[in-house]
């Protein structure tokens, strides 16, 4: 007689939920009051249940969307004019670039082909989908709907399971943009030179979580060492600029957290004209933006109750870049020592950011 065995606690796709919702975002739900739902902390034991590659698989497929989208804020915001400070001269600036989220970010394609513990049974939309075939399911940023999955082991009851749904901003807030927030302090050094810093230190956001970023970004003026255009009447410098930022979770057992880590690397040639109060600037340059989400430590891999448990250590570490050229132009406003300012970015994810400032020298 066939063995029917029940599956411990929750199903799998709670656990990816987990993964890609509850403590990555815990950034975004601090600055814009809680766009993204938190998951409970009972679903972490389900995340690495089964089989891992197919867990890394749609993991991967569901959060790298937001992982490039975020990486790719973190290299808006540096600039506003292409004019370095005189020597001693500092601005502190804050700006919230709005990062584009294209059609291509909302869905991701399921090849049953490629799991090997699980089954797309039905896409989001209800569509079938066969045991060797192929189905869209929503990413973080896709529709507010669950697709279907199921255990290919006929042992495990119950055999079927909803999968994560995604966050539609569109629908639920009307946008359809990442916020991702910058702040710099910028100084005036020697010869037509800038340092841009960013830093926050590690802070304790509750709940076992912990963020710190640091970022520098230095801009030079280049024109003086170009003959013959040295006393026309702009501005033109060069920028290399760096942030990297990490979010760290500790879970209830003390050998286990998450790690959300991204980096954003951009350089860029700047041109600006002064106008009274008004300065018109623009830049062409390349971003480089990575990522990557991981749970570290010792998990429980066996999904179903057994009197041998048996344990994977870092399980999962989701990977995500997106790099290419980009393009900006913008304006700002400068009263006293009060700016203002506004650009927009043609890149792979378009991007508009606003910020405001204080300026002196």
């Amino acid at each position: 007689m066939t063995q029917v065995v029940l599956r411990k606690n929750s199903y799998f796709a709670d656990g990816l939920t987990y993964l890609a919702m509850k403590k990555t975002f815990v950034l975004i739900a601090l600055v814009f009051a809680a766009v993204f739902t938190a998951v409970g902390q009972d679903q972490l034991d389900n995340v690495v249940k089964g089989n891992l590659p197919d867990a890394n698989y749609l993991a991967s497929g569901y959060i790298s969307p937001f992982l490039k989208t975020f990486a790719t804020g973190l290299n808006q915001g540096w600039y506003n004019t292409a004019k370095p400070h005189k020597i001693a001269g500092i601005d502190i600036t804050v700006s919230v670039a709005a990062i584009a989220i294209p059609d291509s970010e909302k869905l991701f394609e399921v090849d049953n082909t490629r799991l090997t513990s699980v089954s797309l049974v039905t896409t989001h939309t209800g569509a079938s989908v066969s045991a060797t075939g192929k189905g869209s399911v929503p990413t973080v940023f896709g529709p507010d709907r669950a697709p279907r999955y199921q255990y290919d082991n006929p042992l495990v009851i119950p055999n079927q399971f909803d999968g994560p749904p995604g966050v539609n901003l569109s629908e639920e807030y009307g946008i359809n943009r990442m916020p991702v927030p910058v702040a710099n302090v910028g100084i005036g050094l020697p010869k037509g030179t800038e340092l841009k810093v960013r830093y926050i230190p590690t802070l304790n956001l509750g709940d076992n979580t912990t963020l710190d970023m640091i970022g520098f970004a230095v801009m030079h003026d280049v024109k003086q060492w170009i003959p013959g255009i040295k006393n026309l009447p702009f501005d033109l410098s060069g920028l290399i600029g760096y942030t990297k930022l990490s979010l760290e979770t500790q879970f209830d057992r003390p050998d286990q957290k998450g790690i959300f880590e991204m980096t954003g690397t951009t350089v860029q040639g700047i041109i600006s004209k002064k106008l009274a109060v008004l300065t018109v600037y623009g830049g062409l340059g390349y971003n480089i933006a990575r990522a990557n989400l991981a749970l570290k430590g010792n998990y429980d891999i066996n999904p179903l109750p057994s009197s041998t448990d048996y344990e994977s250590k870092d399980p999962i570490s989701v990977e995500a870049s997106a790099s290419g050229p980009r393009m900006t132009a913008g304006m700002r406003l400068k009263l006293a020592i009060l700016t203002i300012h506004a650009d927009y970015t043609l890149q792979k994810q378009n991007a508009l950011t606003i910020g405001v400032g204080l300026s002196v020298r």
